[in-house]
């Protein structure tokens, strides 16, 4: 009898927490922007000018840039004198067509 009683209390306390949870509002979460929507936003907002941006700004904000190649850029820069147009970069070693073009957009020469 004993056991029977134990057992119907901790069948009681399940079926109120079960019924509880179910019971509880659920919260609706506002759906995150889709990642391409985001990328549009930073990538019109960030022009990068080549004679003036950091080694860290280029890793940050280029796309395919890396440490390595930041600092190739920078030192191109600094033996070669001030870039005179986005396709200069192409003498950068590491610097492909294909890495140009994704970054095309992004770069300004002032």
């Amino acid at each position: 009898m004993q056991k029977t009683s134990i057992s119907s209390l901790i069948f009681a306390f399940l079926a109120s927490i079960s019924v509880a949870a179910t019971a509880a509002p659920s919260v609706k979460t506002e759906a995150p922007a889709p990642i391409a929507a985001q990328m549009t936003k930073v990538e019109q907002s960030a022009q990068v000018n080549l004679n003036a941006a950091d080694a860290e700004t280029l890793r940050r904000d280029l796309f395919g840039i890396g440490a390595a190649k930041a600092k190739a850029i920078i030192a191109y820069r600094e033996s070669n004198g001030p870039f005179t147009a986005v396709d200069e970069l192409l003498e950068v070693k590491g610097i492909g067509k294909a890495l140009l073009e994704k970054n095309r957009d992004r770069l300004v020469v002032n």
